[in-house]
């Protein structure tokens, strides 16, 4: 018998547990339920961002990795994927502020130019919306002296984003890039 109490013991917990992920489920569907209820009477908020994006591609430090090289020999590295986790600071050297991290990837697109496939995530990691992020995806031509992306989405404040960034070169060299963003948000 002292056996099989133990036994019965964890066999009652196994059971237990995935009821419990169950419950959370059901409130986040609430959570959800109730935010989607509130949107029919939202009116669209605008919110603005400037902060500093810095691209570490080699050196102490490093914040980006080529994760597939280009398949041949190319000048304008056609078919290279680097992946970054980037800081983004308030001011342009790296010691300001940390206001989040610029997570994705950008793959070197173009035959012709030097032109990339921008995908990441600006997760935003202290302020008012601390853990909401905005996904943007768009063409990045390198040597263009302003830019702009798609804002195609977003998570936490940021539900339903749509927008653009506006982004210049502050600063490049051949291990490191400064880019100036400005972000115009528009969500619920």
């Amino acid at each position: 018998m002292e056996k099989v109490v133990p036994k019965l013991f964890f066999i009652a917990l196994f059971m237990f547990i995935p009821l419990l992920g169950h419950c959370s489920s059901i409130e986040e569907n609430r959570e959800f339920d109730q935010w989607f209820q509130k949107l029919d009477n939202s009116k669209p908020k605008l919110t603005q961002f400037h902060f500093y994006f810095h691209d570490l591609v080699s050196g102490p430090g490093q914040t980006a990795v080529v994760v597939v090289p280009p398949a041949k020999p190319s000048t304008t590295l056609f078919g290279q994927v680097n992946m970054f986790d980037n800081p983004l600071t308030k001011g342009p050297d790296l010691t300001s502020e940390l206001v989040g991290r610029a997570q994705g990837l950008y793959s070197f697109a173009s035959q012709e130019e030097l032109s990339l496939l921008m995908a990441m995530t600006i997760v935003f990691t202290s302020g008012k919306h601390n853990g909401s992020s905005v996904t943007i995806l768009g063409r990045n031509a390198v040597f263009q002296s302003r830019r702009e992306f798609p804002i195609v989405g977003g998570t936490g404040d940021f539900r339903l984003a749509r927008g653009f960034a506006s982004v210049s070169s502050y600063f490049i060299n051949a291990t490191l890039g400064i880019l100036e963003y400005n972000l115009m948000v528009i969500h619920y």
